[in-house]
């Protein structure tokens, strides 16, 4: 019955909010209890929320953007390898700064671009080796070689191939050579080369990047991707640029990546912000000194490609006779500073993701994933922004609420400057009733002693989770107040509208007085909440998950 009725409401709902709770609930099923919550003033009666302030208009940035590339493919003999640098269908960063860019931007830009592109997957060796691990989807590279592979061609991209870069004859490596042959995937290694990068005239002969495989690309434009830094995806592009010079072909290569953005102000909050979130890589964004020698305009980049330039220069020199480009800026291909369309939006949206930044950097020190350096490095940041983590009502909100009821507090700002809060109760954590009071916020349904979650959805929930599943915890987790909610939606008018007003929250921020638990912060994430959280825990235990 109860799945029935959950399959019935789905069909009901916003897109995207059926989406949402569809994932919740293959993830985890669990159970729900009745709530208390508490509303810091009256919400406006409405469903959809106030649209969040734009920024950034996405559509002239992927028509800029592909116009762009093609003219740098036509520079060359139509050939070009294009350096993808970040995340090239996931960027929630750019999203957040930007106001008005889509996660996806890069992904929809290349899809303009289907029938000239290829794709290259490049991995390290080493990282196959150590089973190095993306934090945010907690998978290995290698798994997430083949994801990304999945992910590219379910869009109708080309992957030509995967290049494994300072190849070793390791067992794991071998190995998933292998997997990846009998997926009628093609292979090439790439090997370490003495004296890189800065021995250029051997790197640059049959003893440097002639011992590497050539690659065999169909299209003009090579896209070269990974799954993360440190991958070795300029040495495979420049490594190529060498066998097709030596076949005669002329190719080129440019670098594509969103920040720092090349024609703002160094210390803009959008620059700013992209250098809180690689804090602890310790980039720098700078001048580009090359760039004003030889134009005689300020333009922005960051210390690695600074540091790197004269060393491409030289490689470009030994490989093609001449350098085709005076600047590290000259190798980018990046439009966005040209789209964006209100500034104040922009900078307002930057000065918070630096805050969230730190916080977070507190959180993953509290927890011993980070250093005290990195939070050095933020407050430095948010010095020269300007800010303070006043900047976010919710902080201020959230630690009120704790203060009066001595218990975990969550708040949460909606668009229209709303401010809802909700506590830790017996029955509920405050995340999952903060969550409720929002939405209830969002439909107008109604303010405290308003019950949208009907008991007959929570039994049966809640028996699973405490009986079958061993759980020692009665309070719900923000993921499981949303498929009781679910379940309440068939029958209740009130709860439908509200599960349709979850997409109303994405953009919206929102702060926790202690560290989250994991199910409470992915859901939270995957309505696109902007989230921060004191760096403290709920109790003094030693273990905490």
């Amino acid at each position: 019955m109860l799945v029935n009725l959950i399959r019935t409401a789905l069909a009901r709902l916003h897109p995207r909010a059926g989406y949402v709770i569809l994932i919740l609930i293959l993830e985890k099923l669990c159970s729900g209890v009745r709530y208390r919550t508490v509303l810091c003033h009256a919400p406006k009666q409405q469903e959809k929320g106030i649209p969040m302030k734009i920024g950034f208009d996405n559509n002239k940035y992927l028509a800029m953007q592909s116009a762009h590339i093609r003219e740098r493919i036509s520079q060359f003999d139509n050939k070009l390898y294009l350096e993808f640098g970040g995340k090239l269908f996931d960027d929630y960063h750019a999203s957040r700064v930007l106001p008005g860019f889509q996660p996806d931007s890069k992904l929809q830009m290349l899809l303009q671009l289907k029938d000239q592109a290829e794709i290259v997957v490049v991995i390290s060796a080493e990282d196959i080796i150590s089973n190095k691990m993306r934090g945010d989807y907690g998978i290995t590279y290698d798994q997430d070689v083949l994801r990304l592979i999945d992910a590219f061609q379910g869009m109708g991209l080309f992957v030509g191939s995967v290049c494994i870069t300072m190849y070793t004859a390791a067992p794991e490596v071998e190995a998933f050579e292998r997997r990846l042959n009998e997926l009628n995937i093609r292979t090439f290694r790439h090997y370490k080369i003495a004296g890189y990068p800065n021995d250029v005239t051997h790197i640059v002969s049959d003893d440097g990047y002639g011992k590497n495989d050539y690659i065999e690309t169909e299209r003009p434009l090579v896209v070269i991707t990974a799954p993360g830094p440190g991958s070795g995806k300029m040495a495979v592009c420049l490594s190529q640029l060498y066998h097709e010079y030596k076949r005669g072909i002329k190719a080129g290569y440019a670098k594509f990546e969103t920040f720092p953005i090349w024609n703002i102000p160094l210390k803009h909050p959008v620059n700013l912000a992209y250098e809180a979130a690689t804090a602890d890589l310790n980039d720098v964004n700078m001048i580009d000194p090359f760039h004003l020698e030889a134009y005689g305009k300020t333009a922005v980049n960051y210390n690695r490609d600074i540091e790197i330039f004269p060393v491409v220069n030289a490689m470009f020199e030994l490989i093609a006779g001449k350098s085709p480009y005076h600047s590290p800026t000259d190798m980018g291909v990046n439009m966005a500073g040209n789209c964006i369309t209100d500034d104040p939006v922009c900078r307002e949206a930057a000065c918070q993701e630096i805050v969230r930044r730190y916080y977070e950097a507190l959180c993953d020190q509290r927890q011993g994933r980070g250093s005290e350096d990195t939070v050095y490095k933020l407050e430095l940041l948010m010095q020269q922004a300007g800010v303070t983590p006043d900047i976010r009502p919710v902080v201020a909100a959230a630690a009120h609420m704790a203060e009066e009821t001595g218990e975990p507090a969550m708040a949460i700002q909606l668009a229209d400057g709303t401010m809802v809060t909700g506590k830790t109760s017996e029955l509920m954590g405050c995340s999952a009733a903060a969550l409720l009071n929002a939405l209830k916020a969002l439909s107008g349904a109604g303010g405290h002693g308003v019950h949208l979650i009907k008991q007959s959805a929570i039994e049966p929930i809640q028996t699973v989770k405490v009986k079958y599943l061993g759980s020692n915890n009665p309070r719900l987790h923000s993921d499981e107040v949303l498929v009781a909610l679910a379940a309440s939606a068939n029958l209740d008018a009130k709860a439908l509208a509200a599960l349709r007003s979850l997409a109303a929250l994405n953009g919206c921020q929102a702060h926790c007085s202690v560290i989250l638990s994991p199910p409470d912060e992915s859901t939270y994430k995957k309505l696109g909440l902007q989230l921060t959280c004191e760096p403290q825990y709920q109790t003094n235990n030693l273990y905490h998950r």
